[in-house]
């Protein structure tokens, strides 16, 4: 695809993504007409990504990778470009839709860089997976029974998605094939249980199952056999396009070269304050050795490291059970909850969050998943899945990653990834009615945002200012630090996978579970494991602008709120809105 007509499109994009509930004037009228028919195109050619956003129109419909339909689309970016710069004044759009204008051209931006550089369509087997998954699994939670149609006339496409894919697919990453074969069984099984399950086993979807099952299997054999063995692509991406990539996920002011010395401060300070609190630990569970002369032999560095893990073996046999692991968590969820509540911290959406099991067969490399409503829903209910220790881990691997998440750091952990987590960033910045703000709102505000809860927590007395929890909460924020860190050495560098699982047991005092863990998810999921430290950074930086702003009229619950108004837009755009 061009780039000419992505940036076309961007600003196309951009135009169709406004809010509904701004059209104030005749150019705001015309940027409205606009995104309608933007959508419907966009939604034409992503109609799985429709589905989930609550576009209806083309749920009978699946992705169509080849190139004659590639090159089809790309003329329909150019005839919106066309259309985008005849007809709509950006200087006369309102105040909202001119953010809203910005956040368009990097949508586009990033849909061009993933189509030129990352090409997805031939160098990532699990885009496929996704949408075996996504196009039946999302009509079927979404519509239920009327959904039917629409799932029967999808699973009779599935056989031309997989010949698709097979001619598509062209040198892929070995670790994307692997981790793609990984995940079929679990989607084989899917449509073999799952799907008659949800369906109710009606005999024309249960007919096209069949044929769908058949070519899922032979895909299974195609990516084990021909495309394992000429998988040789490399998944890090040229430094220039994976920085670009990085800026228009996160839209942030601060650049890297100023991020990364704060990181490597930081990571030095953290431990220097866990350190601090283990010392007395120490000293009662260690009394035959002396932590000055540990520091005069070995030096500062390795004696805090020492001393910290010490501590950390102490405590880290303090977990639950191998099948308790969900259950603690929805109870820290509840924990936290009433304590927001109970505190006045801050104002929670209305809406109530699930908690369950991730079905085996959702994308690799995530250890949690929010589900919510689509971008074209007025409502609809938020899910949170979380992924069960896989049964084929070995009981050193089950016991290794339960002591990374032990009694003393999993209330914490629960604060970034479930409660309030993403659900209650998400669930207040949707009450803005802007759609490209619902479609693609911006991951390092909405990650970042949780962790300025946990020093509130602290200080309020969360857990009753048991030193212990204060340790992991360091520890889980060491843990940001250094994820950013690998991010950047791993996609942008040559870390392989044992100098950075070294890196995270010595300096991050992970379990090797956790760390090979992480590794992956890095790896499949590239610039994502940054966004919470950089958002974390860039939130921090507002934050002492806007208190100098305020001055004794300061509220950190006020600012918090604050943050979401506006929905979850660049980081660049919410500064201009809060500290103009």
């Amino acid at each position: 695809m061009k780039k000419t007509a992505i940036v076309v499109v961007a600003l196309a994009v951009f135009v169709c993504a406004t809010g509904t509930g701004w059209a104030q004037s005749a150019e705001d009228a015309k940027f409205k007409k606009f995104q309608d028919a933007f959508w419907d195109a966009y939604f034409r050619f992503y109609p799985t990504t429709g589905t989930l956003q609550g576009f209806t129109k083309y749920n009978d419909r699946l992705e169509d990778p080849s190139e004659g339909a590639l090159d089809k689309f790309n003329d329909a970016l150019d005839g919106f470009n066309q259309e985008l710069v005849s007809k709509i004044d950006k200087s006369k759009l309102s105040a909202e839709n001119q953010i809203d204008h910005a956040l368009f051209l990097d949508f586009l931006d990033l849909e061009f860089i993933k189509l030129q550089y990352t090409l997805p369509w031939q160098d990532n087997p699990l885009l496929y997976n996704n949408l075996f998954v996504n196009s039946l699994h999302s009509l079927l939670v979404k519509h239920g029974a009327s959904g039917l149609t629409a799932a029967t006339a999808r699973a009779k496409l599935i056989p031309g998605l997989v010949k698709r894919a097979k001619d598509s697919l062209k040198n892929p990453p070995p670790e994307y094939t692997q981790a793609a074969i990984d995940q079929m069984p679990a989607i084989i099984d899917f449509y073999r249980t799952d799907i008659p399950r949800l369906s109710g086993g009606t005999a024309s979807l249960q007919a096209e199952l069949v044929k769908a099952v058949a070519a899922l299997e032979d895909f299974q054999r195609f990516l084990k056999g021909e495309l394992l063995a000429r998988s040789n692509g490399n998944f890090r991406m040229p430094e220039p396009h994976m920085r670009t990539l990085r800026g228009l996920t996160q839209g942030n002011l601060l650049i890297l070269e100023d991020i990364v010395p704060r990181s490597q401060s930081d990571v030095k300070n953290i431990r220097n304050a866990m350190g601090e609190i283990c010392i007395p630990y120490f000293k009662i569970m260690y009394p035959d050795i002396n932590p000055d002369q540990l520091a005069a032999q070995k030096g500062v560095d390795v004696a805090i490291t020492s001393i910290i893990q010490g501590v950390l073996d102490k405590l880290k046999g303090d977990h639950v059970g191998r099948d308790e692991l969900i259950p603690r968590l929805t109870k820290a969820a509840t924990d936290l909850k009433g304590f927001f509540q109970e505190q006045g911290l801050i104002d929670l959406p209305a809406e109530a969050l699930a908690i369950e099991p991730m079905p085996p067969y959702f994308p690799p490399g995530r250890w949690t998943s929010l589900q919510a409503p689509g971008a074209f829903e007025a409502a609809g209910g938020y899910t949170l899945h979380i992924k069960p220790i896989p049964a084929a881990w070995s009981a050193e691997d089950a016991t290794s990653f339960l002591e990374e998440h032990n009694n003393f750091y999993i209330d914490f952990m629960a604060v970034q990834k479930i409660f309030p987590g993403l659900f209650v960033p998400t669930a207040l910045a949707r009450k803005n009615p802007s759609l490209i703000r619902r479609i693609a709102p911006n991951q390092a505000l909405l990650m970042g945002w949780p962790v300025l809860l946990e020093q509130i927590l602290v200080e309020k007395g969360y857990g009753e200012f048991d030193l212990r929890m204060r340790l992991h909460q360091l520890k889980l924020l060491l843990k940001n630090v250094i994820d950013f860190q690998m991010d950047m050495n791993i996609h942008e560098g040559t870390y392989t996978k044992d100098r950075v699982v070294e890196y995270m047991m010595r300096s991050g005092f992970m379990t090797r579970a956790e760390a090979e863990r992480r590794w992956t998810e890095i790896v499949l999921n590239p610039g994502r494991a940054a966004l919470t430290y950089i958002g974390y950074q860039e939130l921090l930086d507002l934050e002492k602008d806007y208190q100098k702003l305020k001055g004794q009229s300061y509220s950190a619950k006020e600012f918090l709120q604050k943050l979401l108004d506006h929905g979850a837009i660049s980081l660049r755009a919410l500064r201009t809105t809060i500290v103009p």
